[in-house]
């Protein structure tokens, strides 16, 4: 690396020490930038990339309730208004235990990248809460999000700010949060995105991150003439964005033999087929039961817990040839890599954001797999928001085909925009330098042209 990253990076670590997983995000792009800011040192002399490393906004508030058994709770609100150089403000709302400032900060950092890949106009923001939905009634759930926005809705608008779902945040809580924010701010406007579709929702936004990973691996397979069909692939996770990657999966010809929760993984070497698929998504969105439960349904099936103290996941360590990590940040290390190309693995699609550890994506590129990286890979779930946005402005609805169509498009748009810039500056093949410099050139040429802001 040069001089210039070496001190940028140390500046970065210094100015924040107890947030890992933001300082992991911004070595990442400062790495791949470096030789793009030898070839334009005009903007270095603008410190852009120090200006999109730090937020524009961070707000953090308290957010108090009252629990069942009339217990007053207090959990941290938060949302980050990274960059807004290109469009307003656009990310989701996380609520997990795990919710913290740094973990908000490389999300925020992230969506700036990913959002200006969908060529659609939107800045980055990402937001949420400490606050854990698991185990709550729906009331407790409703209060909790009241609560939430009653605070958020002062910093938020459909030309400022648009928040959508993420962990923890589904239909159910968008549902509420957006019934407060029309009660405190009397007005019906595309404030939210994820909304029921009989109130101003999008076809296939549910769908869309699993779907837009799944496309994103059919046109990597696509450079080296081959498809998904026949293929064996490996997904984690068993939220919207893992369902509808199976599910596409299953469309493509496909097989799928894993998911996984917060306890544990199923295999299951029959494939998850479309009935196995129904009941899942009966299961976690309907009933908020746990993995181990497929089991009890389909006893072929092996279930098997997961040891957060292991060094390794073993749902990595399976015969396949695909994987779609769609769980959370930093679930496949270095260890894991390894066990997934010794397992025969040669194309990752990321569906969650930075699922894999530097470590594992060195091995990844090293060995010349097909890797796509999650701000490129699972960007389909913003498009969708951001055509959501679209129609909530012209108060109109496209079918399904028609969204399907259009995200089918931006995801081939965004893979040869990663395949064009990575050409460009020297590293083919390489899709995490071509999504971070495709991204940052959009988003740096309108920090240019708007002057110091």
């Amino acid at each position: 690396m040069s001089a210039y990253v070496d001190e940028l990076l140390a500046a970065v670590k210094a100015k924040n020490p107890a947030q890992p997983e933001f300082i992991q995000a911004v070595e990442e792009v400062a790495e791949s930038l470096d030789v793009v800011m030898e070839k334009h040192p005009e903007y270095r002399a603008a410190k852009v990339l120090e200006r999109i490393i730090e937020p524009e906004r961070v707000i953090l508030f308290r957010v108090p309730w009252v629990d069942d058994q009339s217990n007053v709770q207090v959990n941290r609100g938060f949302r980050i208004e990274m960059n807004s150089a290109i469009g307003p403000y656009k990310g989701g709302l996380r609520f997990h235990p795990s919710v913290n400032l740094g973990i908000l900060k490389f999300l925020a950092f992230e969506q700036v990248f990913k959002n200006a890949l969908t060529t659609l106009p939107m800045g980055g923001g990402k937001g949420g809460s400490d606050f854990d939905p698991k185990g709550k009634s729906d009331n407790e759930v409703m209060r909790f999000c009241q609560s939430f926005m009653s605070e958020l809705q002062r910093h938020i608008g459909p030309n400022t700010d648009i928040p959508a779902g993420d962990i923890g945040v589904g239909g159910r809580e968008i549902g509420f949060l957006f019934g407060q924010y029309k009660r405190l701010r009397n007005e019906f406007t595309g404030v939210l995105t994820g909304k029921g579709l009989n109130w101003g929702g999008s076809l296939i936004r549910p769908e869309a991150t699993g779907y837009g990973a799944v496309y994103f691996a059919a046109n990597m397979l696509e450079t080296r003439k081959e498809s998904l069909k026949g293929k064996t692939c490996l997904v984690s996770g068993s939220g919207n964005v893992a369902q509808y990657a199976t599910e596409k999966i299953l469309d493509m010809g496909g097989k799928v033999v894993t998911l996984s929760d917060s306890g544990g993984y199923i295999y299951d070497a029959d494939g998850i087929d479309r009935e196995k698929l129904a009941f899942i998504m009966d299961l976690k969105n309907v009933r908020r039961g746990r993995i181990k439960e497929y089991t009890d349904k389909y006893p072929n099936a092996v279930y098997a817990s997961i040891d957060p103290t292991q060094d390794f996941n073993p749902l990595w360590n399976q015969k396949a040839d695909c994987a779609f990590p769609s769980a959370t940040q930093n679930e496949i290390n270095e260890k894991d890599a390894q066990n997934l190309l010794n397992n025969g693995v040669y194309v990752v699609s990321e569906g969650a954001n930075m699922p894999t550890t530097p470590e594992g994506v060195k091995l990844f590129l090293d060995k010349g797999i097909l890797y796509g990286p999650g701000k490129a890979a699972n960007a389909g779930g913003v498009a969708v928001s951001g055509l959501e946005m679209s129609q909530n402005s012209m108060r109109f609805s496209w079918s399904r085909e028609e969204v399907d169509k259009k995200l089918q498009s931006i995801m081939k748009d965004i893979h040869t925009a990663c395949v064009d810039a990575a050409d460009r500056f020297g590293t083919p093949g390489n899709y995490v330098n071509g999504a971070n410099i495709a991204g940052f050139i959009k988003v740096a040429d309108a920090m240019m042209d708007q002057g110091i802001v």
